[in-house]
């Protein structure tokens, strides 16, 4: 965490009762709030601990980011001392609310992230930089509305040294030009889909700005026209030059200078750009480190190719560490040009890349020992060969991409454990692997990701000896993985107390007794178990009692799952935020319950048979944080307009989709085991439960 500015303390409130607290100095109090930065459970039970405590955490605090923008006045008041404020989860930002900010966080505000919110204008944005001259880094990433007067107002921000405007469309070379002339302090900057910039813009940048040593200018109308004063920028590291079409090799061979600073450079979907320009481009750049050449070609008939052309541009590069090549054609000469490199490479990707053979491949491992994560997912062709090639010589690997390797046989993956003990990520989407594999992949002691999505040779065994070894394990993906049941789930949640994330979705074996096993895990915040008929409420009120970080659930088809389920969600899952209710047995009872979870912002409602326009409209005034709502296109004309508009108002996108009902199952027994009635509520009721929840 960023340490927090350092200030004289104010007094401390008197309190006339014996506190034992008191006799630590402050200093000693935030020493512990800083270990309690990231759990804000604690931290709040820490404020409340005493009147000493919560004044001191309030004036330590030092990073916001508050649900709705209605909270602002309340916590301006409390927080002082804020220097991060962070207003991505609030899409509503008006103009009154920016002028409010700029006036409570005037001496302190660093940085703030409006990248998800709208309404504000150039007339909140100028009180802003007027107020808050020390502001640092703004994020207005997707404010398509800007204009150039918006960038007028940003000019006035002298000291910022971090902007992305990525995906202001309006914003034309004129707005840059006042950019690069007031924020002559710019070290990063993203215009990533700023289409109405050319070159410009981009040359007034680069003039203006000498410090940038971060610049993304990505799906730009550019040529090299403006590359000639941005290869000048003397601090230039990192340049992100994705989609950018309209330069060529012609116009790359008219660089005269290189930039010798740079360090990664991203070209993916230049598909105007062969080896030819990259020479170009990259002559000189000796601290070059990363490379993205990923789909040179996307809209050509044919993918580019990495040829041996390609890669002995690359061979004056010592410092390479990184090269990506996503989508491209590999041919046997550009394997062995880029096994020839003099630098010690520790990154390369080839996911979906044609022509990896296992020829290829072991050849190239062989020359680069050190490598430390390597992607070959969707290499079909590459078999038991090139993994035991991979394991031998590269020792040290810490990630193993292989998705759809579907020609490497199940006896490959006990190599990996046997000789990747480093390993902490492995994808082993729809491969071969089995469960003595993964006894062999659980001597990884240090696995923290597995991907094991559509692998219908794992059951319960392989996931036990997970389950026993790899303790750290944070990211688990069971995706369609058939065999498993409720044993492997539950040596998975004895095991791994780490958990943050679990797929399990379309697994009919799954029932309750896995949920509730998964209520053990306390730091689970990603829950996926649609297409699981065997859960009902009762697995799903144990998560929503155990695991009280859950930000993420899906639970689409799960059919058995009604209002009983929804109560305690709405109770104890304070800190959701997604939600996924299609085809569940959910009716306006459950879902105007789940509006009073203050964090909840996107949800995902087709097909409830138990829902009523009534209960709708109630739960969507009553859910006051809602940014996107997907809706079936029937529920359009009966939903009033006004209520429609008032959400659309307050931020709140609508998707409506006109798609047929699949299939739905109701299961009786779910109905006669219900502590809670599942009924459709009458129009007058709806109101008694929006005063209630």
């Amino acid at each position: 965490m960023e340490s927090h500015i350092k200030k004289k303390m104010l007094p401390l409130p008197s309190d006339s009762s014996s506190n034992p607290f008191d006799i630590l100095n402050e200093e000693i109090v935030w020493k512990i709030l800083d270990h309690l930065h990231n759990d804000s459970s604690a931290t709040k039970s820490f404020s409340l601990t005493c009147k000493t405590f919560y004044f001191l955490e309030s004036r330590h605090r030092n990073t916001l980011k508050p649900l709705r923008t209605q909270l602002l006045p309340r916590i301006l008041h409390r927080y002082p001392s804020v220097s991060h404020l962070d207003l991505s989860l609030c899409p509503r930002v008006d103009d009154n609310t920016l002028n409010v900010i700029s006036s409570a966080f005037k001496a302190t505000l660093l940085s703030i992230n409006l990248s998800r919110s709208r309404f504000f204008t150039n007339v909140g944005l100028s009180s802003l930089f007027v107020n808050c001259s020390d502001l640092l880094e703004v994020d207005l990433s997707n404010a398509t509305e800007l204009t150039d007067l918006a960038a007028s107002a940003i000019a006035k921000a002298k000291n910022l040294e971090r902007l992305r405007l990525a995906r202001c469309k309006l914003i034309t070379d004129m707005g840059i030009g006042c950019i690069a002339v007031g924020c002559r302090k710019l070290r990063s900057l993203c215009l990533k889909w700023c289409l109405g910039v050319g070159d410009l813009g981009v040359e007034l940048i680069a003039l203006k700005c000498k410090e940038i040593n971060s610049l993304d200018l990505s799906y730009l109308p550019i040529t090299e026209k403006c590359l000639k004063s941005v290869l000048q920028i003397q601090h230039l590291e990192d340049l992100v030059l994705e989609g950018c079409h309209g330069i060529d090799d012609n116009g790359l061979s008219t660089l005269e200078h290189s930039c010798k600073s740079l360090k990664m450079l991203n070209m993916s979907n230049c598909q105007n750009v062969t080896h030819t320009g990259l020479s170009s481009m990259t002559n000189g750049a000796e601290q070059l480190q990363q490379l993205i050449l990923a789909y040179g070609s996307a809209v050509s008939p044919k993918p580019s190719k990495v040829t041996a052309d390609l890669t002995k541009c690359l061979h004056t590069f010592s410092k390479l560490q990184s090269i990506k090549l996503d989508g491209c054609v590999v041919t046997w000469s550009g394997i062995k040009a880029m096994a020839s490199l003099h630098a010690s490479i520790k990154e390369l990707s080839f996911s979906k890349c044609l022509g990896v053979t296992d020829e290829g491949l072991s050849f190239l491992v062989q020359s680069h020992k050190e490598l430390r994560k390597l992607d070959i997912t969707c290499c079909r062709k590459i078999t038991y060969y090139s993994i035991d090639c991979i394991t031998n010589s590269c020792t040290s690997l810490t990630s193993l991409k292989m998705e759809s390797c579907s020609l490497v046989p199940k006896e490959a993956f006990t190599l990996i454990g046997a000789r990747c003990s480093y390993l902490q990520e492995l994808d082993a989407t729809d491969t071969e692997i089995d469960d003595d594999g993964l006894k062999s992949v659980s001597r990884c002691l240090k696995l923290s990701i597995l991907k094991l999505g559509i692998c219908s040779n794992i059951s319960d065994e392989g996931l036990s000896n997970v389950g026993s070894c790899c303790s750290v394990l944070k990211e688990l993906d069971l995706y369609r993985s058939v065999a498993i049941n409720d044993a492997g789930i539950a040596a998975i949640a004895d095991g791994c107390p780490a958990l943050e994330m679990i797929n399990i979705a379309y697994n009919d074996k799954i029932t309750d007794y896995s949920l509730i096993s998964l209520s053990k895990c306390l730091k689970l915040k990603v829950l996926e178990i649609r297409g699981c008929p065997g859960v009902s409420s009762i697995g799903l009120s144990a998560i929503a009692v155990g695991c009280k970080q859950l930000t993420v659930l899906d639970i689409k088809k799960c059919f058995n799952i009604n209002d009983n389920g929804m109560l305690p969600l709405a109770q104890f899952s304070q800190n959701l935020k997604q939600i996924n209710l299609s085809y569940c047995s959910v009716t306006d009872v459950g879902l105007v319950a789940l509006a009073s979870i203050n964090c909840l912002q996107n949800m995902t409602i087709l097909h409830l048979a138990g829902l009523t326009p009534n209960g709708l409209a109630a739960a969507l005034l009553a859910c006051q944080g809602l940014t996107k709502v997907k809706l079936h296109a029937s529920f359009r004309p009966l939903l009033p307009k006004s209520i429609i508009g008032y959400m659309e108002a307050h931020g709140c996108v609508f998707h409506w989709r006109d798609k047929a009902c699949t299939f739905v199952h109701i299961d009786a027994k779910s109905r006669e085991n219900s502590c809670f009635p599942t009924c459709i509520i009458a129009p007058q009721s709806i109101l008694l439960l929006i005063l209630f929840y």
